[in-house]
């Protein structure tokens, strides 16, 4: 199966400092790929340059087989990528469905609109009951929620996400985990930047570990699971 985002050998960095050397990943159609490593080995430097937020300065990004490198964020979205950062960075003083809507984009037709909105509300019944409430009033759980809402609103074909279990409580990771799998099972393709590792591994079908900004292993989720390095550095067994 060809891939459908592809990272070719990246060089990123910021300033003199250089924080993902040669990096190459893929993700394919339908896949959930993990991409693990402790804080400093350029996992959302990675996440960054496919956006369009960092420039690269070697390598390609490849998108259906387009060149993606070098686009303005905006048209990366367009193109059908979605980035849910780190840290949520919503809008406090916005209403929750303010902040939903503004992921679809302000050229969005009406009724594709209003069937995105729906979606995100089955998927998160809490934020329908909130949605007339200020995102910076909502709990931490809930603001993950509104996050990942906001890039579904643009139906991408790929979902990448930062750490999306930053913070939270191990019963509502549980949950938006759930959440990832049934956004998974309707098709959409997801790229997972995630510190808890065995969850991140279980949740993916394959995954990258990227230690000092070179990806130096990669494979099957059970592979990885069973891999006497991962096991030690990242799974403390």
């Amino acid at each position: 199966m060809s891939a459908l985002l592809r990272v070719d050998a990246i060089e990123v960095g910021y300033g003199d400092l250089t924080a993902v050397r040669g990096a190459s990943l893929e993700v394919r159609p339908g896949e959930i790929v993990a991409l693990i490593g402790s804080n400093g080995a350029g996992k959302t430097t990675t996440l960054r340059a496919i956006s369009g937020l960092l420039p690269i300065r070697r390598g390609c990004i490849e998108f259906e087989g387009d060149r993606l490198d070098g686009l303005q964020p905006s048209k990366v979205v367009a193109r059908g990528i979605a980035h849910v950062p780190e840290g949520r960075q919503l809008f406090p003083t916005m209403t929750l469905l303010e902040n939903l809507e503004l992921g679809a984009g302000a050229g969005a037709p009406r009724a594709g609109k209003a069937e995105s909105l729906e979606w995100v509300f089955q998927l998160f019944p809490r934020l329908r009951e909130r949605q007339r409430q200020l995102a910076g009033t909502l709990s931490g759980g809930e603001q993950q929620m509104v996050a990942i809402g906001r890039g579904l609103m643009a139906r991408p074909k790929l979902l990448m996400l930062d750490e999306p279990s930053l913070g939270l409580a191990p019963v509502v990771v549980r949950a938006i985990f759930d959440n990832l799998l049934e956004i998974n099972r309707k098709g959409m393709a997801i790229l997972v930047v995630e510190q808890n590792v065995l969850r991140a591994l279980q949740l993916s079908h394959r995954g990258y570990v990227l230690e000092n900004g070179q990806v130096v292993l990669d494979g099957l989720r059970e592979t990885l699971l069973a891999d006497g390095h991962i096991k030690q550095a990242y799974l403390g067994r």
